[in-house]
This record gives structure tokens, sequence and C-alpha cells, in this order.
């Protein structure tokens, strides 16, 4: 029977739709792990990926959000939409301020307003309002800040703003889209394995790829927590002791080897072969002794030739590769 849960592929890019769009594809999932890793990724992706945004506008001569300037097109209303559109890369973790001054018959677009050395601005050609006459003049003073998710004006607390200060729902997240596909895939002999196929886009300030890195990472982060033995419960003020159960050892597993926590790299396998298994995410010894020879052989660019080098240095340690049932 089967008892290991075997590990899939490194993420790739398949097909770059855009500059910004791209479809990624892990193969060789564990039955039934497409669904669920895919979507535990797609929900961090869009929740919880940092970005920045304009979060108040101050903009002269308007007092409230259902102003009206002489010679623009727009009302206010609109030209905040504008705004929550434009993308920016901050560095740094505090708020950051910006300037546009437009004057005559012209576009105001993203690539009018004036940053510091901290801001980048990602869409220059976002529009922001429509100078109609030669007179018209736009000018205004963004807040720019970083943070999590869509943000509304009233969830976040503040003090009272200055008169004038008109403040603004923010979208932090650098997500416009995220779907995911999953495909029956051929491993050996078993057809149900998965193919979790993603299609991401961002606004830019952040590539695909590393939107489904940056979300990983941040899920590892929480398991690694979780995976932690439990801590003492306090109920009514008293610690709760909590016993935990005595484990019999056993001949077969060798998880008291305290050769089973080296790093793939301590068995000095030639480079070809220790790449190939990093790129598999095998990073301990402990991962590699969790598969078997086909396991391995199952792995692209790995044959048999890498399996002995791999067989040989575990031998060295008085470990072997799993046996097939």
């Amino acid at each position: 029977m089967e008892t290991i849960i075997s590990l899939p592929k490194a993420p790739k890019v398949i097909k770059q739709l855009t500059p910004t769009r791209a479809l990624l594809e892990i193969d060789k999932l564990y039955p039934g792990y497409g669904l669920t890793i895919g979507n535990a990724l797609r929900r961090v992706m869009l929740s919880s990926l940092p970005g920045a945004a304009i979060t108040s506008v101050k903009i002269k001569d308007v007092s409230h959000e259902f102003s009206t300037l002489p010679g623009i097109r727009e009302d206010m209303v609109e030209i905040i939409l504008n705004l929550k559109q434009i993308r920016f890369i901050v560095h740094g973790d505090e708020p950051q301020s910006a300037t546009l001054k437009v004057k005559g018959e012209k576009e105001a677009t993203a690539k009018d307003i004036k940053t510091s050395s901290q801001i980048e601005v990602v869409n220059l050609d976002a529009q922001i309002a429509t100078l109609t006459t030669k007179n018209a003049s736009l000018e205004m003073e963004l807040n720019i800040e970083k943070g999590i998710g869509y943000v509304t004006v009233e969830s976040r607390r503040r003090d009272k703003q200055e008169t004038g200060v008109i403040a603004i729902d923010a979208i932090f997240t650098p997500i416009k889209m995220v779907k995911f596909d999953v495909e029956d895939m051929r491993v050996g002999e078993k057809t149900n394995y998965n193919r979790l196929i993603f299609d991401i886009e961002t606004d830019g300030t952040i590539a695909p790829d590393e939107a489904l890195k940056n979300a990983a990472d941040l899920l590892m982060e929480h398991l690694k927590m979780i995976a932690k033995p439990a801590e003492a419960s306090i109920i009514d003020g008293e610690p709760i002791e909590i016993k935990k159960e005595k484990t019999v050892k056993k001949e077969t597993v060798k998880e008291d080897f305290d050769g089973a926590k080296m790093k793939i790299e301590d068995l000095k396998l030639s480079n070809r072969t220790q790449n190939i298994l990093l790129i598999n995410h095998i990073k301990t010894v402990a991962n590699l002794l969790r598969l078997s020879k086909d396991d391995l052989l199952d792995m692209e660019d790995l044959g048999e030739k890498a399996v002995k080098e791999i067989k040989k240095s575990l031998g060295k340690l008085g470990l072997t590769l799993r046996q097939e049932e």
C-alpha cells in the first residue's frame, strides 16, 4: 500500500499571454491536491499580497467629492475612480506624497504625476482627467501608502482629516485576476494525478510567477506555525497540560537518524543530480528517503545513472530509498 505523498514539480510558465498575464503549470500533484493547493493559492493571491495605492487626495478649489471644476470634462467622482486605477511601486514602508499640476487643453495622465525617488508610477498612460479649455487647470496632492487587499475609507481609523482632503477606498492588491484549472495526468501507471494550471494577471507591479511564489511563501509561513508542537492551553487562568502520545519506533524508519535532517548538498552529489532534486523540492535527505526508485525516475532528466549515484551516497550513511510495495 502507498504510504507516502509524492511531491509535485516546480511551477513553470507555459505561456506569456501579455507582459502582465501568464499561464503557469504545476505537474505531478498527488490525486486531489490540485484543487486543494489551487484554491488555497488563489485565495492568498487575491487577498494577501501587498501593494501600493492612493489613499487620499487634495484638489485645489475642491471641498468634497461631488464638486466640479470649470474646464474639466469629468466630475470629481470620475476623477477619483481614475486615481484608483493608478499603480505604484513604493520603496520603503512610510506613506509617500506626490503632486500633479496641469494647465491648458490636454489629457492629464499618470505621467504628469511628480513623485519622489521612493515612488515609481507603473501605468503612466492611465487617464486622470480631460482639460477642455486653454484656461483650465488641475492641481492635486496625492497621499500614497502600502497595504494589503482592498481597504475602504470606513475601515481606516484616522484622525480628523484636513479640510479639503478626500479619502479614497484603496485597491492595494497587485492581482487583477486569478483562475485555475485542474487536469488529470499520467504518472507511472496511475492516470489520476493532477496538473494544476494557473491563469494570473497582475497590475504590472509584480510578475505573475512572482505573485505565485509570494503566495506560496506566505502559506508556508502559516503552515510552519501550525506544524509546531502545541503549547499549553489556559482555561480560567489555569494552564492545561497537553499530553503527547508516545510513538513506537520502527526499525524500518530511520526518523531518529540525525543524518535524515541533512541537506541534499551534504550528500556531495554531482551538480546535475543535485540541481534536479532541488528543482523538484527535494531539499533534505529526509525528503529523499520518502521516495522510491520509480519516484526518482519519474523526475525529468533524472535517469538510472543518477539514481545509482543517489543510492551510493545514501548507502554510505546506512540509508536506503523507500521500497516499492
